[in-house]
């Protein structure tokens, strides 16, 4: 019956939904005031909410390199799960002349594809879409701490903070004289005016750099931001005890951002830094579902907002992305449009990259074998109250990590060591259960799903060669 309604409420004169994909990049879940998070002001994403449905449970498995965000987007534009979008990276080119693609798939139905912002996939982007604007790269500069010293290892207890966010010299997000994110809303803006004249579906595919590093905003949205505001996270930590062996040490360049050990002030000063490259992205946000509603055909689109992974800003002595943690593994995910309940939120373990085949199953496109996530909409119809029996993360040959029930355990395969942690009475993951005999059979259990999990996923780790990882390494 739900399922009914949300197909008919779509089928708007028999036309075919529009969708508006709106991605960030670097954000973690615990980022919208609205889902308890007041650390932060995000009407914009606060009204999404209240508008369609949010998933506070979604992941993205990790990466092949240093920049998650290549893994994390070749997965969501092929389909495929991590280590068989990590085999087929080098050959995109390929997928994208067998028009395989989340874009291309839609265009195959009539739908007109637009892009713009970082894309960071190794294809071709115009033989993908139909109109590009600014195709930006992995993330603005300066991505060299030795050339650009001032925005790496800072701020330093008892000096002077040496980075300013508006300070244009830096380029970043100000390169070509107007904040990234400005541009992309205006470009969002130009593709609306131009779809309000098509009698085609289109498919936007909005990519925000921000809130990735450098932080860089205008003046008067750091104002609401005194340090005073800014909490420090629970799982705190002036260093994590095994970074080196894990893989994201100090040659690590997300983990050059602020000084070791780290402290209070550093972490607070980034904070501070995200929080207000957030609120002045939502406000772009804001002029993108205003422009909606201009083009008449608001009533008929489906609004998806996600990131590409999440990010640590001081947690567990963390400054990236490149671990096993819920706050980097973990985006948030909002689905709002015809039929989608509103203000509802569900917590069910899924996959950002779910999106990918919801909207090829509401566009009318059958779903291809090779496609690999699942689309959300029986969950949302209420259909099935379980997505995956588990969910997988990698980094590298250094991390893996498998979630089950309630328990995740977390392996560092170069120095043989793990860790594991009940999510649901301890979601800050600060209580090492590993040692406790009273959990030694859950322990157990959960290395052997890891193993099958392993298999499954044709992890290159389990394999006897496995791959040249250096062959991988990308600016991120």
């Amino acid at each position: 019956m739900i399922c009914f309604s949300l197909f008919a409420s779509a089928d708007v004169e028999n036309a075919q939904p529009n969708f508006l994909f709106i991605f960030a990049d670097d954000q973690c879940y615990e980022t919208i005031a609205a889902l308890e998070h007041t650390d932060i002001d995000t009407p914009n994403l606060d009204r999404l909410v209240r508008e369609g449905t949010t998933f506070t449970n979604a992941y993205n498995m990790g990466g092949w390199s240093g920049a998650i965000c290549v893994a994390s987007r070749t997965m969501i534009n092929t389909g495929r799960f991590l280590w068989r979008a990590y085999r087929i990276e080098d050959r995109l080119s390929a997928e994208v002349s067998g028009k395989r693609t989340w874009p291309q798939l839609l265009r195959s139905v009539g739908y007109d594809a637009y892009m713009t912002g970082k894309w960071h996939v190794d294809a071709n982007v115009g033989d993908m879409f139909n109109y590009v604007a600014h195709k930006r790269p992995g993330m603005p500069g300066p991505t060299n701490p030795e050339v650009y010293p001032d925005s790496y290892q800072r701020p330093k207890i008892g000096q002077p903070d040496p980075w300013t966010p508006q300070d244009p010299r830096y380029e970043g997000f100000w390169a070509g004289g107007k904040h990234w994110s400005e541009v992309l809303a205006d470009d969002a803006e130009m593709f609306l005016e131009r779809a309000t004249d098509s009698e085609n579906p289109f498919f936007m595919y909005l990519a925000f750099n921000a809130p990735h590093d450098p932080r860089q905003y205008p003046l008067e949205y750091g104002e609401p931001y005194p340090m005073e505001r800014i909490a420090m996270p629970e799982n705190y930590m002036e260093e994590y005890p095994y970074m080196e062996g894990m893989g994201a040490g100090r040659d690590l360049r997300d983990e050059k951002l602020a000084p070791w050990p780290r402290t209070e002030y550093a972490v607070k000063s980034h904070r501070r830094d995200y929080y207000a490259i957030i609120t002045h992205m939502d406000e772009q946000i804001g002029r993108i579902l205003d422009g909606l509603q201009v083009t008449g055909k608001a009533d008929n689109t489906y609004i998806i907002f996600t990131a590409d992974h999440g990010l640590a800003v001081g947690r567990h002595g963390f400054m990236g992305k490149q671990n096993m943690y819920e706050h980097s593994l973990k985006p948030p995910l909002i689905l709002a449009g015809p039929g989608i309940p509103p203000g509802k939120q569900i917590d069910t373990r899924v996959y950002y990259q779910d999106v990918m085949p919801t909207t090829l199953e509401l566009a009318g496109v059958e779903v291809p074998d090779y496609v690999e996530f699942k689309s959300l909409l029986p969950l949302i119809n209420g259909e099935r109250e379980e997505q995956y029996e588990r969910i997988y993360g990698a980094y590298r040959e250094h991390q893996r990590a498998v979630i089950e029930d309630d328990f995740k355990l977390i392996y560092y395969p170069k120095i043989d060591h793990y860790r594991m942690f009940n999510l649901a009475e301890d979601p800050f993951e600060m209580n090492d259960l590993v040692a406790d005999a009273n959990y030694s059979d859950q322990l157990l259990k959960l290395k052997k799903a890891l193993v099958v999990l392993m298999e499954e996923m044709e992890d290159p780790v389990a394999e006897p060669t496995g791959p040249v990882w250096d062959t991988k390494k990308k600016v991120h």
